[in-house]
C-alpha cells in the first residue's frame, strides 16, 4: 500500500466547515486549505473554515490569485495534491490546478444537478417554490457544475421552510454524500455518470438589491422571496416614500386585499399584493439609504 493521498481542500461557509471536519474525523491527510476572508458586509452565521484548519495545524490561504501561472507552479512543486475537493468555495479553480490531482477534483454543490447550477442554489430553489433540492458531489471540469455526478442526496423543502432550515439540511446531505463516497474517492474508484445537459438550469449570484418586493406579484411568490432571503441573508424589502424602507423577515399570504402595496392594517401589518394581501408578523422599518423613489 502506497502513501496516503495528499488532499487539498477549497472550502467556505457551513458546508465547507462540515465537510472539512468530516475529512479530519476520518484522518484524511489534508495538506492545505484554501478559503475566503470573511466579508464584513455579510452576517457571520457559519463557523470558520480557517479556524478549523488552523486548529489542526493545516496551512491555510485566503489568496485570490489562483490564475497566476507562478502560483499554479507553486501548487505543483509544493502542495502536490493527489485529490482536490471544493466545498462551497466561491471562485472557479483553474484547470491547471485541478489537473494536478491524479485521483480527480470534486465539488459539492447545493442542488440536484443539473438543476440550479451556479451561485446561491438553495436561495433560488426556495424562491422558485421548489419542494426539494439536495447535495451533489461531482467531478470538476472547466464549465461550472457541469461535470459527471458521483453521488446525490435529496433534501425536502417544506412550503413554509425558511432558508436557514433548508441550508442545514443541505449541509447534512453534503456530509452524507461525502462520507458515503470518501473511501472510493481516496482509492480513485468513485462512480460517475454524465449529467443530462438538456435539463440544466443556471442561475447567477444574488445581490441585496435582488430582495426588492414587487407588490403586484401574487402573495405566494412574495412569500417565497421572503423566506429565500430572510435572516441571515439581507432580507426582502420595499420602499415607502418619502423616506422609509420596510424589511420583511417573515410573512404569510392571505386572500382578500386591496391595491398592491397599500397598507391595510398595522396590528398585524398587512399589505396588499397582486392576488390578496401579505400578513407580516416580523418586519423592520428603516430609513431609506437615499430618498425613496418609485
Amino acid at each position: 500500500m502506497g502513501p496516503a493521498p495528499r488532499v487539498l481542500a477549497f472550502a467556505y461557509s457551513e458546508v465547507g466547515h462540515a465537510c472539512l471536519n468530516l475529512l479530519l474525523d476520518r484522518a484524511v491527510q489534508v495538506v492545505g486549505v484554501f478559503t475566503h476572508a470573511d466579508d464584513p458586509r455579510e452576517t457571520p452565521w457559519f463557523p470558520s473554515v480557517a479556524r478549523l484548519a488552523g486548529a489542526h495545524r493545516i496551512p491555510v490561504s485566503t489568496a485570490e490569485r489562483l490564475q497566476d501561472p507562478e502560483w499554479q507552479r507553486a501548487f505543483s512543486a509544493e502542495v502536490r495534491p493527489d485529490l482536490i475537493f471544493s466545498f462551497y468555495y466561491r471562485r472557479l479553480i483553474p484547470m491547471p490546478i485541478l489537473e494536478l490531482a491524479r485521483l480527480g477534483a470534486f465539488n459539492l454543490h447545493g442542488s440536484l444537478l443539473p438543476k440550479y447550477r451556479g451561485r446561491a442554489p438553495v436561495n433560488w430553489a426556495i424562491l422558485h417554490g421548489e419542494s426539494e433540492t439536495g447535495a451533489t458531489l461531482h467531478h470538476m471540469v472547466a464549465e461550472p457544475d457541469a461535470g459527471d455526478i458521483v453521488d446525490q442526496e435529496r433534501v425536502p423543502i417544506g412550503p413554509e421552510d425558511p432558508v436557514r432550515t433548508v441550508m442545514r439540511r443541505v449541509r447534512d446531505a453534503a456530509v452524507t454524500v461525502l462520507g458515503r463516497q470518501l473511501d472510493r474517492l481516496l482509492q480513485g474508484t468513485a462512480p460517475r455518470r454524465p449529467q443530462d445537459h438538456t435539463l440544466a438550469t443556471v442561475f447567477g449570484r444574488r445581490r441585496p438589491e435582488d430582495g426588492r418586493i414587487d407588490w403586484h406579484r401574487p402573495g405566494r411568490e412574495i412569500f417565497n422571496l421572503v423566506r429565500a432571503v430572510t435572516r441571515p441573508y439581507p432580507g426582502a424589502f420595499a420602499d415607502f416614500p418619502p423616506d422609509r424602507r420596510l424589511f420583511v423577515w417573515w410573512a404569510r399570504p392571505l386572500p382578500g386585499g386591496s391595491a398592491p402595496g397599500s397598507i391595510l392594517g398595522t396590528s398585524p401589518l398587512r399589505i396588499g399584493t397582486g392576488d390578496g394581501c401579505l400578513e407580516i408578523p416580523d418586519a423592520e422599518w428603516r430609513g431609506c439609504p437615499r430618498s425613496c423613489e418609485r
